[in-house]
């Protein structure tokens, strides 16, 4: 998903890993749409997903040279298998404001942009968590 700081031409695209079986975010990165970013995103899974994991994405050519192969499927939408972030990704646009695609409420700075995804996401996990507890 992407989001524009300070002007429409500065598009910072929102990378995630959410785990299927807990809905917890596993993984971000935010910044460019490039093989880098991907690099970072797989660097943000803690190691245990980056060694068991199995990671379903679209059919982006970036996720191929640095996923490893075996940990790697590419799939369409129509398997069902990248439900789960889409339907995160329509959370997340709805509960951030800056994030809404014709939005008044928009990050002048990057940092400020990165600082309220990563407070959403830590809500969102902690909350995730405290209704296991319930």
């Amino acid at each position: 998903m992407w989001s524009f700081v300070d002007h429409k031409g500065n598009k910072q695209w929102l990378w995630l890993a959410i785990d299927e079986n807990t809905r917890e975010i596993a993984g971000v990165q935010i910044g460019q749409r490039d093989r880098e970013a991907a690099k970072q995103l797989w660097a943000s899974l803690p190691a245990v997903y980056r060694q068991c994991a199995v990671v379903y994405t679209d059919f982006w050519e970036a996720y191929k040279k640095v996923i490893p192969s075996k940990r790697h499927r590419a799939v369409g939408k129509e398997t069902g298998q990248t439900n789960s972030i889409e339907r995160f990704n329509c959370t997340v646009r709805q509960r951030v404001s800056r994030l809404v695609r014709k939005a008044l409420s928009f990050s002048k700075k990057l940092e400020n942009h990165i600082g309220a995804i990563w407070m959403f996401v830590h809500h969102y996990n902690a909350s995730l968590q405290a209704s296991l507890l319930v």
